[in-house]
């Protein structure tokens, strides 16, 4: 039996080989590696794409998370309401800048922030929300909007799962102050190597964000304010140029892959992921819910599927985070992440392997 890959990076590249060595080709041939025309046009096309005004290019989701919490001046003695259920570089960079995370809990279907529990954690101190557009699917924004319009808060999206997702007629990520995008390469739209953006309609946060991502520098060797360097390569900015042509063709194979997934495993055991009215879901990941995941985990993987966990241990439950271990109390977080798992899932994914990967769930009982 062949390995059923969870991403094949072959598949994808294949398709738009041709595309793709041109765009390299030009970087090379141009001599300019860094802050040059690709870069600049990328910023323009996944900022248009996206339907807000500003785009600045970064080195990684990680850096734009950071730089986000940086130009928001959050700091020591300031409060951040995020959630538990994420890539730890969501709650890092609020650790990293002196602020505090408070943690609350997630919607038990959307797997987002949950905007009934935000209200009731905002102190005189909370300065922001970062909240997480999960596995492809956006968080419920026009009750986070009307809560931070209500306190004064600024609203940081991680839109790092959410390449197209959309909140009614809104791009993830242009709804808040600031978006924050990973590429790196799983992503819906990946990069071959590491990069990142931010997104904003606010002319002041664009201008200082370019300034903090090159030393905060405006002009060379010439320094306003101290800041850091996380620059998006011409490479990287070039193929990404090229993938963009093709996002929303991926994200509709990638929906109708889970449209199949769903409605294969509608009688299973298993429970299958939710698409509210209010979102148009794009399954960066496919992640299935069971009572026996490690069972069903270990006999996908002996029967040649590869999958994942996303995420094994809350972020209030990891040992780096010690001194939050029994501070919050996430019931639906702490829950789920014991039942989650993460099924093949990429534009390339043919009809055979989706039916291949059901029969086996409903074949071993899960």
């Amino acid at each position: 039996m062949n390995l059923i890959l969870f991403v094949d990076f072959k598949r994808s590249y294949n398709a738009i080989k041709h595309e793709v060595n041109e765009a390299l080709q030009r970087v090379l041939d141009s001599g300019w590696f860094i802050f040059g025309e690709e870069l600049k046009n990328f910023e323009k096309e996944f900022a248009s794409y996206n339907g807000s005004k500003y785009g600045i290019g970064c080195a990684s989701g990680t850096d734009a998370l950071n730089l986000a919490v940086l130009v928001c001046d959050i700091g020591k003695g300031d409060e951040v309401i995020t959630v538990g259920h994420t890539m730890t570089s969501t709650v890092d960079c609020i650790v990293r800048s002196g602020a505090k995370p408070v943690f609350v809990d997630i919607d038990p279907e959307t797997y987002t922030i949950d905007p009934d529990r935000i209200k009731e954690k905002v102190t005189e101190n909370t300065k922001a929300i970062n909240l997480v557009h999960i596995y492809g699917n956006t968080a419920d924004m026009d009750p986070i909007l009307a809560i931070a319009n209500d306190y004064d808060l600024k609203i940081i999206e991680d839109a790092c799962q959410a390449h197209g997702t959309t909140y009614k007629d809104k791009k993830a990520g242009s709804i808040g102050d600031i978006g924050c995008f990973s590429f790196y390469p799983t992503k819906n739209l990946g990069s071959y190597g590491d990069a990142g953006m931010l997104l904003t309609n606010d002319a002041e946060l664009n201008e200082r964000l370019r300034l903090y991502r090159n030393y905060g520098q405006r002009e060379r060797y010439y320094h306003d304010f101290i800041g850091i360097n996380s620059r998006m390569d011409e490479i990287q900015a070039a193929i990404l140029r090229v993938k963009l042509n093709y996002l929303d063709d991926w994200n509709n194979k990638r929906r109708k892959s889970a449209l199949l997934y769903n409605e294969l495993l509608a009688n299973s055991e298993v429970i299958i992921p939710i698409e509210k009215s209010y979102a148009r879901h794009i399954y960066h990941l496919y992640v299935i819910r069971s009572r026996n995941r490690d069972e069903l985990q270990n006999y996908l993987k002996n029967n040649s599927v590869q999958t994942y966990i996303h995420y094994p241990i809350p972020v209030h439950k990891q040992q780096a985070y010690s001194e939050y271990n029994n501070q919050y109390s996430l019931p639906i977080t702490e829950k789920i992440t014991k039942e989650i798992v993460s099924l093949p899932m990429h534009p390339f994914l043919t009809e055979e392997e989706i039916h291949e990967v059901s029969n086996l769930i409903i074949k071993g009982g899960f």
